[in-house]
């Protein structure tokens, strides 16, 4: 066989393998992981601010709580969904920075799925944040963007991050803004 033949098998092969194999999915999360860049911080002079807290929203057993639980915390927001393919190659790094700030940092994963999709998601990929159930047509103090979208928000109810993309959560950038914002604030 000519070299250029063999080539073009092999290229024929890797497509199919990323469109049509279970090995594919991964190829794509990892490509969506590889290509997923650094949160921009909002310059202090362009951030907006909270105005109220008020957002009801439901828990992991489906218990209705309110956002204002958060008030005065550094809270980090992400929107979620179990089946768009970016969501999953992020919620990785989120899933790195909850078992850092977990016990610091307010973190709302937010879906509007209903429940059992949610679970099995979390169980297949082996996910432990907790996660926060929209209440559609429910009022907000923020956008609810499209997922995959996140904000990170300051103890004084400043908006720090707002991402309405997928964003690399597990760097030292991050890391960095939210040592800086647990301990002064802003």
């Amino acid at each position: 066989m000519k070299r250029s033949t063999i080539l073009t098998l092999l290229v024929i092969a890797m497509v199919l393998a990323l469109f049509v194999t279970p090995l594919g999915y991964h190829g794509k999360v990892w490509l969506n992981q590889l290509f997923a860049g650094t949160p921009d911080i909002i310059p202090i002079s362009r951030r907006d601010k909270l105005v109220d807290y008020n957002w009801k929203l439901k828990d992991d057993q489906w218990d209705f709580f309110s956002f204002e639980k958060s008030k005065g915390n550094v809270v980090f927001v992400n929107f979620w969904a179990s089946w768009r393919l970016p969501c999953a190659a992020e919620l990785k790094g989120i899933q790195k920075l909850y078992d850092a700030y977990g016990d610091k940092v307010d973190f709302y994963i937010i879906t509007n799925e209903e429940r059992p999709p949610v679970e099995e998601f979390m169980e297949v990929k082996g996910f432990t944040f907790p996660v926060t159930y929209l209440i559609i047509g429910g009022r907000s103090p923020i956008e609810v963007l499209e997922p995959p979208a996140s904000y990170i928000i300051d103890r004084n109810g400043y908006i720090v991050v707002k991402e309405d993309d997928i964003k690399d959560w597990d760097t030292t950038s991050v890391y960095q803004l939210l040592d800086k914002l647990l301990n002064t604030g802003t």
